[in-house]
């Protein structure tokens, strides 16, 4: 196989694909949701490799030829604190099996795919009291693949921070560099909670185990200030009132941090969420402000989730309002030559629930192609930075 070919599950808007750069062709893609494809299509020169279906329905027959790799994004929401932690088996989440059932038939028609990433929130680490992952591995383990999990944050490319658990799995028939592999966690990539859950593994998938070296990135992220709209698209400037309201719900601590940027004299951007708290026994709705040059992690409006809220803060003036759909995909370091919806909510959805695309390239760059690549590693990644760099670095110039 001289071609990078790979297969995009649970595409989205295709930003693991965009991360993933022209080094890679894609042979089949899919995603439940139409209103993502559609942004999809619009990204990828129409796409006719995607498939708008449930994964359940699908069958090995659906994907052609045969591909190095397979990126499989499954959805998060029984693995997070909200969707109560009820891990790969319940309805949302256990659309894992069906990618997994669409690997094992791969393999028994000879068509094996000796790479895969799997990538979900770091809450797949303790979901179900740990039996999520533990399965997830023992999967991986008895169909002969080893593997690693590491926690990558994107604040360490783009300025919001979004911890997320990328799993690198490569089967044992593929050749793998000692390179690439660590005699030891790293402190940066495997915190405690990957520890732990390694601790937690059957034998079997503890042998399988893997630590993967990864660099550290080398160049510094890009400051809030650089994905800032100065004419906003989509939204609006909050009025007095609204922005004055938005203050009342701050706990005393956040209306402290306001006070300190006024006293300071130096115009600061703060991000804010609004959040359910406990406060004496009841729940409180509390909008909570950070000025630490991070957004928080970004997160679809559905299920009544907060959307991102900006405060400019200079002097006595604090003016609000929401982040906008373009400031958020730069957020998600997607270059502002993406086509985007123009329904808001259409458009956040499909950036709340995507990668990162750095965090991605830099997996692509130091650990997937040169899996998949060989020799010819070094090529590919000349080409590789050349068009990232166009792509997502020259729109903040």
């Amino acid at each position: 196989m001289s071609l990078l070919t790979f297969y995009e599950f649970f595409a989205g808007g295709g930003l693991a694909r965009m991360g993933l750069g022209p080094s890679w062709h894609c042979l089949f893609a899919n995603d439940i949701d139409e209103k993502k494809a559609r942004v999809y299509r619009r990204n990828f020169a129409g796409a006719p490799e995607l498939v708008v279906a449930d994964i359940r329905q699908l069958s090995s027959t659906s994907l052609p030829g045969q591909a190095l790799l397979a990126w499989a994004s499954f959805p998060c929401q029984d693995l997070s604190l909200a969707g109560r932690g009820q891990g790969i088996h319940a309805e949302r989440s256990g659309t894992f099996w069906a990618f997994w059932r669409l690997m094992s038939e791969l393999a028994a028609e000879g068509r094996r795919v000796p790479i895969i990433v799997i990538e979900n929130v770091t809450g797949l680490l303790t979901a179900d009291e740990g039996r999520s992952m533990r399965a997830l591995a023992d999967a991986l383990a008895v169909a002969g693949y080893r593997f690693g999990a590491m926690v990558i944050d994107a604040a360490y490319f783009v300025p919001q921070s979004r911890p997320r658990l990328f799993i690198v799995a490569v089967h044992l028939e593929w050749p793998l560099p000692d390179r690439l592999l660590s005699s030891s966690p790293h402190p940066v990539w495997h915190p405690s909670s990957v520890l732990r859950t390694y601790h937690q593994l059957s034998p079997a998938s503890c042998e399988a185990w893997l630590w993967w070296r990864l660099p550290l990135p080398d160049q510094p992220r890009l400051p809030l200030s650089s994905i800032i709209e100065l004419e906003p698209t989509g939204v609006q400037w909050h009025s007095d009132e609204e922005t004055a309201r938005l203050l009342a719900l701050m706990a005393p601590t956040h209306r402290e941090r306001i006070r300190r940027v006024q006293d300071s004299g130096i115009p600061q951007i703060g991000m804010v969420y609004r959040r359910m708290r406990v406060e004496q026994g009841r729940k409180v709705q509390r909008a909570e402000v950070r000025f630490d040059g991070l957004s928080g992690c970004l997160r679809t409006p559905a299920g009544g989730s907060s959307r991102q809220i900006l405060l400019f803060v200079q002097g006595n003036q604090v003016r609000s309002r929401l982040i906008s759909v373009r400031e958020a995909a730069r957020l998600m370091g997607v270059p502002d030559g993406y086509w985007l919806p123009d329904r808001y909510n259409e458009g956040y959805h499909v950036m709340g629930d995507a990668v990162v695309v750095p965090v991605v390239a830099w997996l692509e760059r130091h650990l997937l192609r040169p899996l998949a690549g060989g020799d010819n590693a070094r090529e590919l990644q000349s080409s590789r930075e050349e068009y990232y760099e166009q792509q997502t670095i020259d729109h903040f110039l």
